[in-house]
């Protein structure tokens, strides 16, 4: 019997369709493919195309723009159920729930027009470029130049710890204008990837999100329209992060909330089923402690989450509650998938199970979206 989780109250008919869609979509398209993926640490350059044919592109973009006119929620539901078929390779995270949003909120009206109707359809795929070799979580202090020359912008730098960067066609680039400003001498200009003077270098190997296209990029006097600048004047780029965060922050614990109960369940199966001293492992009192543990962990976890989403869903979320959403889901994902590894014994620590799959790769998520150690950091400020 699998983990009951509750409906969430943000749920509808219309949203448990889409659940149905996206859990087909993610048990053909993405489960078969994680060992090949891995391997290739990138997925197939079709799947975003497949994506965009079925609908599952750009979810939350207005349909003038090409895009499936939903909520959060929607992206919500893609989500969880891509965590749910133990994927972490397909990058739609970063381009549906944060890269398609600096195009829509900061883009002008013919850049919107341009490039979204391409990410519906998967002709486009997003990334956003902020983290460099020297800098992580200090965005202020980054070293990326954008020097105005005309009516463009010549941009030089690296960049470094890309999601979908070896596929993507248009990154989002945080770059300094301005660079004796601090945070107001950042800005944020759109660049396609065909501009001459960008290149891709190593697809990183990681220890988890293996088949994930997490790459460096480089730019060498990449000339861009200025009107590619996202907003309508220079210095805005740390305001607009600042605006975005909290969604990327309640995207992360989406899918650490998902992932958790993922492999409770999958713990469940396995214990109930593995024999040891003539009985189901899931009959020794700490498995059942261990695995009731989780099982509440991951409960009150959802609950914090689905209040977070409510909250998002009318405009109310604020950066102190993204911030304690992500720490607290992510170090409880850690926890869990961690006890529940444990339960399987030495087959946990065989990358074939999923239960080791999903430990190396849930790590990464008390440090992305900026680390556990900046989130108790904003936390405290509002105290």
């Amino acid at each position: 019997m699998p983990l009951q989780i509750q409906k969430s109250s943000w749920s509808t008919t219309e949203l448990e369709d889409l659940r149905d869609l996206a859990r087909t979509f993610c048990q053909k398209e993405l489960a078969p493919n994680q060992e090949r993926w891995a391997a290739e640490k990138k997925v197939d350059r079709e799947l975003w195309t497949k994506a965009g044919e079925v609908g599952l592109l750009a979810l939350s973009i207005p349909e003038e723009y090409g895009g499936g006119g939903g909520t959060f929620a929607h992206e919500a539901v893609l989500y969880e159920e891509q965590a749910r078929s133990g994927d972490s390779a397909w990058g739609v995270t970063v381009h549906n729930g944060i890269v398609a949003h600096y195009i829509l909120e900061y883009a002008n009206e013919e850049q919107k027009k341009a490039w979204l109707p391409k990410f519906a359809s998967g002709e486009m795929v997003g990334a956003v470029a902020m983290t460099e070799p020297g800098t992580g979580s200090d965005l202020q202090n980054i070293k990326t130049r954008a020097v105005r020359d005309g009516d463009h912008y010549v941009i030089n730098g690296a960049k470094t710890f890309i999601t979908n960067g070896f596929h993507a066609d248009l990154v989002v680039v945080a770059v300094k204008t301005d660079p004796e400003a601090g945070a107001q001498g950042v800005s944020l200009i759109a660049v396609e990837t065909d501009t001459p003077g960008f290149s891709r270098g190593r697809v990183l190997d990681k220890i988890g999100l293996k088949g994930q296209d997490t790459a460096e990029l480089n730019f060498d006097d990449v000339r861009v329209p200025v009107a590619n600048l996202l907003g309508d004047k220079e210095g805005l780029g740390f305001i607009q992060l600042m605006q975005q965060l909290p969604q990327e922050r309640l995207i992360i614990a989406v899918t650490a909330v998902a992932g958790m109960e993922a492999a409770i369940d999958q713990t469940i199966a396995y214990t109930k089923d593995r024999q040891a001293f003539g009985r189901p492992i899931y009959n020794f009192q700490n498995t059942k402690f261990k695995l009731a543990e989780a099982a509440t962990e991951a409960a009150v976890s959802r609950a914090y989450l689905d209040q977070c989403i409510e909250r998002h869903l009318r405009k109310e979320l604020d950066v102190q509650g993204a911030a304690m959403a992500k720490l607290w889901t992510t170090e409880r994902v850690n926890k869990v998938v961690d006890d529940c590894l444990q339960l399987f014994g030495g087959y946990g620590y065989m990358t074939e199970y999923p239960i080791a799959r999903a430990w190396a790769d849930i790590r990464i998520s008390r440090i992305f979206g900026g680390t556990s150690e900046i989130m108790k950091e904003i936390i405290s400020r509002t105290l």
